[in-house]
């Protein structure tokens, strides 16, 4: 009797789901015998915090699956985002997952996302003979891979599904192993996205003309200070107001401390405002669909780009150059993100020299910052990023380059190529360490 196939859907959050039900619709995987959802819950306790097959929402996505499993239960008391099972125990883990889902000897495929981390990394490395194919979950699959993968993971990928949050530029995750990116259609997306809304229960009516602050909870990811976090809210709040919005809805982020809608309130009252705090734990995209607000603001969330190029919003951006700045390491998955939200992107206070850059610059640019990021990773990339930053470097992008970086790696924009040996020379380097210490001895 031949071997049937069953496919297995992992996912970490309802907006991935969502993309996932898109591209089955869309008839961008094959029918197969069998259809899981294997769900991963990577929140810091996931004990207390809701699975995403227990959101709001999520009943409409259910049916495209002919099963929903949980990966946190499979592999219980350890946490998602930190097991990985010894070399010689895989064979055993991967006996242990066909009894405990009813695999059989089924040919498994997989569909994962960030691949590059546990878990998504460990489930692959699990099924060791199985073809993958990774989609993306928002703005990171436009930057580089993040880790150097092991060749017998990336190898098995076919290709790299996405949305189109930016039309026109392609994304750059897995082209180390020449997998193809494939669009998955935004129609579909939609129409996925308003049946999930209609699932969802009364939410608080939008005021008309209202701006909409999305939260993302940066100081969670220490990029941020918590202090700092509250100070970007609150000028997303003067910002919307200078623009003339006296209606302002915060979306938290579903884990964010309840002192940062506190701070918001508090500004409110100042500067005589209305404010709705939107606590339930639904997607962003739901609102749009919903109560259409006038303006939606950000620093550089996902959400930001399916308002402005799914549902038409206007959109604008705050915070980021300097978070560019404080970014670290600056191979930091984040990057691309934010560049891109600085790059596309109206900013939100209106400041000269802010324009967005012009739609057929994005590709040299992501591409120059990809090489510096993951260098290694992406030695042929080296030519395209010279030239980028040798015709293109100037004020409005000197932000997405670290001087030091481009130095280190011996990119125009460095130091000076006359004192680019310096770098190189070891009696050079001795020199400006003894100079750095009588400076600091000197100011004591």
């Amino acid at each position: 009797m031949p071997r049937g196939t069953t496919q297995i859907f992992c996912a970490s959050t309802l907006y991935g789901v969502a993309t996932l039900a898109a591209a089955i619709d869309s008839d961008l995987f094959e029918e197969t015998e069998r259809r899981v959802l294997l769900v991963f819950n990577n929140s810091a306790t996931p004990e207390t915090t809701l699975a995403l097959d227990e959101m709001p929402g999520f009943e409409p996505l259910r049916d495209h699956f002919d099963a929903v499993l949980s990966w946190n239960e499979a592999i219980r008391p350890f946490h998602p985002g930190a097991w990985t099972p010894r070399a010689d125990d895989v064979p055993l883990f991967e006996r242990y997952l066909r009894l405990l889902w009813d695999l059989g000897d089924d040919r498994v495929e997989l569909v994962l996302e960030s691949i590059q981390v546990t878990p998504a990394l460990t489930v692959a490395q699990l099924f060791t003979g199985a073809p993958v194919h990774v989609y993306a979950d928002g703005l990171m699959s436009y930057g580089p891979t993040r880790n150097k993968l092991d060749p017998l993971v990336g190898t098995r990928v076919r290709r790299l599904l996405h949305l189109d949050l930016v039309p026109g530029l392609t994304p750059l995750l897995l082209t180390e192993f020449d997998v193809p990116g494939q669009v998955v259609p935004t129609g579909a997306f939609l129409k996925v996205m308003s049946e999930l809304a209609e699932s969802v229960g009364e939410l608080p009516v939008l005021p008309d003309g209202s701006a909409l602050l999305l939260g993302q909870y940066l100081s969670a990811l220490n990029i941020l200070s918590v202090r700092e976090e509250e100070d970007l809210h609150v000028r997303m709040m003067r910002g919307a107001v200078e623009r003339g919005h006296r209606s302002v809805v915060f979306k938290p982020h579903p884990t964010a401390p309840a002192r940062f809608s506190r701070a918001l309130e508090t500004e409110a009252v100042e500067l005589g405002v209305d404010l709705l705090v939107l606590d339930t734990p639904v997607l962003a995209e739901v609102l749009f669909e919903k109560s259409r607000p006038a303006l939606v603001v950000g620093c550089f969330s996902t959400a930001l780009f399916t308002a402005s190029a799914f549902y038409g919003l206007p959109v604008a951006r705050i915070g980021t150059e300097p978070l560019l700045d404080r970014l670290t390491p600056y191979q930091n998955s984040n990057r691309v993100p934010a560049v891109l939200a600085d790059a596309v992107l109206p900013d939100l206070e209106g400041r000269a020299g802010e324009d967005p850059l012009p739609g057929d610059e994005l590709n040299g640019l992501v591409t120059a910052v990809g090489f510096t990021m993951q260098d290694r990773i992406y030695p042929a990339l080296r030519g395209a990023a010279e030239r980028y930053l040798s015709q293109r470097l100037r004020p409005r992008t000197q932000r997405y380059f670290k001087k030091k970086r481009l130095t280190s790696l011996g990119l125009p924009g460095g130091i000076p190529e006359r004192l680019s040996f310096l770098p190189h020379n070891a009696t050079a380097r001795r020199v400006v360490r003894r100079a750095r210490a009588l400076k600091r001895a000197v100011k004591r």
